[in-house]
């Protein structure tokens, strides 16, 4: 078992407030299991649903219940704990951007029944020596499934802080044996406008699908995560089931939702904000109070739940308070060009 020392950018459970084909898949089964990033906690996938109130039972599928039971649950030490109350379950899945379903941020919960998440299958491909077409089990069976508490802010200066349940993204990566040509990972969401009608209405600025990426060292990161979960159970529709990327310190139009290939690319790939504003929306996104969004301000967000007589605005921490894991990333990079 390993143990993970505190940093200032930790947050750990008990110090937030809960509230409420063929040969392809078989070599990728039998590569790197993940490595463990907190204490493991025995018999704590039992008590999740008493853990966190006011979140309603879901529908797993039976090899994600079986993953749960063996999950490793968070146990690290936050900063500002004043800061990091948990965001209530409600607030979290009701408040959200998911274009592919709306672009109110009510739209994704009232529309996101329609999409079907069970079976689900990831291609990957690109400057990888095992690829191929992989069911969602088989990607995320040699990896244990860890919660990690981590803060989420947007672009448009809100700000949640959410127990997502993942694997790291670097296992996946290591399994797919990248080459030498691999600088950089591209992500794509699905395309259905059957099932998403977002992507199928007059908002037509997005060439679906709606794409992102990682400079390869960042998608290999310790923090980056793939998720699978969030509050203890799967993820609901409108966050991104079956699967979605988690980047903490960056930006959370970075972290692409429902996720059906995942390509090791040479080249820098342009993300879909990017290519819709590239002066607003740069290829890190990089959470940074000192860099402006053209149209707002960064050195202050809003974090949820909130109202008019409580506005919660707190102050906006460079890459998002991670800075002492992921700043060496960026060592000798200008910040304000590459935003």
């Amino acid at each position: 078992m390993l143990i993970k020392i505190a940093k200032p950018s930790d947050l750990r459970e008990s110090d937030v407030t809960p509230e409420s084909v063929y040969l392809s898949r078989r070599r990728f089964m039998g590569g790197l299991a993940g490595v463990g990033a907190g204490l493991a906690l025995a018999g704590r996938a039992q008590a999740a649903a008493s853990d966190y109130q006011d979140v309603p039972a879901g529908s797993p599928p039976a090899w994600f219940v079986s993953k749960l039971e063996n999950a490793e649950w968070d146990s690290v030490v936050p900063a500002d704990r004043q800061l990091d109350k948990l965001t209530p379950f409600e607030d979290a899945t009701h408040y959200n951007n998911f274009y592919e379903f709306g672009t109110g941020k009510g739209d994704p919960a009232r529309n996101a029944d329609s999409l079907e998440t069970q079976p689900w299958s990831v291609v990957i491909d690109g400057e990888v020596a095992n690829g191929g077409r992989f069911d969602l089990e088989d990607i995320a069976k040699p990896s244990r499934l860890q919660e990690r508490i981590y803060r989420l802010r947007c672009v448009e200066a809100w700000s949640m802080v959410i127990p997502w349940l993942g694997i790291p993204l670097g296992d996946v990566i290591k399994r797919a044996e990248p080459t030498s040509k691999a600088k950089y990972v591209k992500f794509e969401t699905l395309v259905a406008p059957d099932q998403m009608p977002g992507q199928d209405s007059s908002f037509a600025l997005i060439d679906w699908p709606y794409t992102e990426g990682l400079r390869m060292d960042e998608a290999m990161h310790p923090l980056a995560i793939l998720g699978l979960g969030m509050y203890g159970r799967e993820l609901p529709n409108q966050n991104g089931a079956p699967f979605r990327l988690i980047v903490p310190w960056k930006y959370g139009f970075k972290s692409i939702k429902s996720i059906v290939r995942i390509s090791l690319v040479e080249e820098q790939p342009v993300n879909s904000w990017q290519a819709i504003a590239p002066d607003e929306y740069g290829f890190y996104a990089n959470v940074n109070p000192e860099v402006d969004h053209p149209r707002w301000s960064q050195a202050t967000e809003r974090r949820l739940p909130n109202s008019l007589f409580n506005p919660n605005i707190i102050d906006t921490r460079m890459f998002n308070g991670y800075a002492d894991e992921v700043a060496s990333l960026y060592q000798g990079m200008d910040l304000r060009k590459n935003f």
